[in-house]
């Protein structure tokens, strides 16, 4: 007979045991589901907390004329600079150079 009361014992020992863990578990859902909505809110924008950086969504559009004007060469300016260019090589060569 005492074996029965033993068994009887483990048993509500058991039950007090599950019941303490579901408890927890509880407890701990409730928290999760709290860390779950702040953490929505945060995505969600909800946030008091400044944004650094162009605000989400935003796009720059390049501007019609993004590439600066390149400067036009005449067609003398560009016979002048290369007999210049001729003249200096022929000098370093001429001098045993060979870097300019």
């Amino acid at each position: 007979m005492m074996i029965e009361g033993d068994a009887a014992s483990k048993c509500y020992d058991c039950d007090m045991n599950v019941n303490e863990i579901v408890r927890q578990l509880r407890d701990e859902r409730s928290k999760l589901d709290a860390a779950i909505l702040a953490l929505e809110g945060v995505s969600a924008g909800g946030s008091r907390v400044k944004r650094r950086g162009r605000p989400p969504g935003i796009t720059t559009k390049p501007a019609a004329d993004a590439t600066p004007k390149r400067r036009a060469m005449s067609a003398a300016a560009r016979k002048r600079i290369a007999e210049a260019m001729r003249k200096r090589w022929a000098a370093a060569k001429k001098s045993g150079k060979k870097r300019l």
